[in-house]
Parts: structure tokens; sequence; C-alpha cells
């Protein structure tokens, strides 16, 4: 079977993906930190991307992506963000400089119908929620009374000897399992009764690591 050759470009408007998306088709993304040029956690990105594939196309193929992706040859070492969008076939390859936010207010918001089990370009359901944060930063999603994400991060919680993290994410991240496979970080089920209990709390994602991401009072939440 002839390879899908990628198109590496820095823009993020894709008009397939958009066309395509309207019609319903299932479209999914993967996004990568790149650091020094250097594709980061590869091997839990490559799991959870062929993974999808398997669940949701039937696909046993296995791809290993960074035989797939090529580096612009004007990235330089900056952290830069790499976004693989794909369904049965991979289509896209974007990059662009990462920007971090600084989030040290969440407000607490419920769905119980909310399902993003798997990593979909179609935020929709979720850039809802995230219009409800008011004046704050960024949203903490409750689903039938347990927490389990931001709009865009996994958190976790310190409760004063380890960071623990909700058993029901939304969507378990590629950086929340390898901090589980170190052991730097726990699975615990969270009630959003239960967050009085613990002393700070941070988020983490594919490009926030946990030592650089900063703390959030849970007195904020």
């Amino acid at each position: 079977m002839k390879k899908k050759k990628f198109k590496n470009i820095s823009s993020i408007k894709s008009t397939r993906v958009s066309n395509l998306l309207k019609v319903g088709n299932p479209f999914l993304f993967e996004t990568i930190k790149v650091q020094n040029r250097q594709l980061q956690n590869i091997g839990c990105h490559n799991d959870r991307f062929n993974r999808t594939r398997y669940e949701l196309f039937g696909i046993r193929k296995q791809v290993k992506l960074e035989e797939i992706i090529k580096m612009p040859l004007d990235l330089d070492d900056r952290v830069y963000k790499c976004r693989v969008i794909y369904s049965k076939e991979l289509e896209k390859v974007e990059f662009e400089p990462y920007s971090p936010k600084n989030i040290s207010l969440l407000k607490v918001v419920e769905c119980n119908d909310i399902d993003y089990s798997f990593k979909y370009f179609d935020r929709s359901k979720i850039n809802e929620l995230y219009k409800q944060r008011g004046d704050c930063d960024d949203v903490l999603i409750v689903k039938n009374g347990y927490v389990t994400d931001t709009s865009y991060a996994n958190i976790i919680f310190w409760d004063g000897k380890n960071w623990v993290t909700p058993s029901t994410p939304l969507l378990p991240g590629t950086k929340r399992e390898k901090l589980i496979n170190e052991k730097k970080i726990f699975e615990k089920e969270i009630k959003v009764k239960d967050l009085h209990f613990f002393k700070k709390a941070r988020i983490i994602n594919a490009l926030i690591d946990l030592e650089d991401s900063n703390d959030i009072r849970v007195s904020n939440l």
C-alpha cells in the first residue's frame, strides 16, 4: 500500500476538513509537542492514534507518526504545536508556534450528556461549555457529579502527598498516560463535592508538563 504524503503547512484552517465536518464525517486529530525539532512523547501519541483508528474504523495497520511527519526546514528550536488530522486516512499535518495560556481561575460547569472519548476535530460541545466560563480563564467540566477535564486539558490535584487525577476524564490524554506510567500522578475517583479536600490544582496536556503548569487554588474552582 502506497504511503500517503503529508503536506506540512503553518495554516490552521483546512477547507477539506471543514467541508467533511459539515456532512458528519468523523475527523480526529493528535496534538504533539515539538521541542528542539523533536516530537515529544511520540510513543503515547502513536498508541492513541492507532487505537483510535482500530476502534472507530477497524484499521489494524500500525502507523509510526515519526516516520511520516516531516519537520519544516524553517522550524527552529522553540516549542511548536504539531497537529495531525486524520480519519480513515491521514489527512494533514500542521505546525504553529506554541503560546501557553495562563490559567488561574476555573468555573465548574456541569454537562451530563457530553461524550468526548475520542479526540474529535469537532469540539462544538466543549466550545459551548467554554463559553460559560464568564470571568474565569476556563471551565472545569463535571459529568454526573464526577470531575472530568477542563476544556483543553486534563486536571490534577495535590492532596498534600501526591498529585491525583480524576479517573473519569472526558479524554485520557497522552501526557496524563505518561505521568501515570511514571508514577508521578495517580488516578482517583473525584466528585465535585470532594474538591475542598485538595490544596491546589494544575492542568496538563501534550504541551503542558507537570512542572510547566502554574498552581490553581482550589478555592478558585
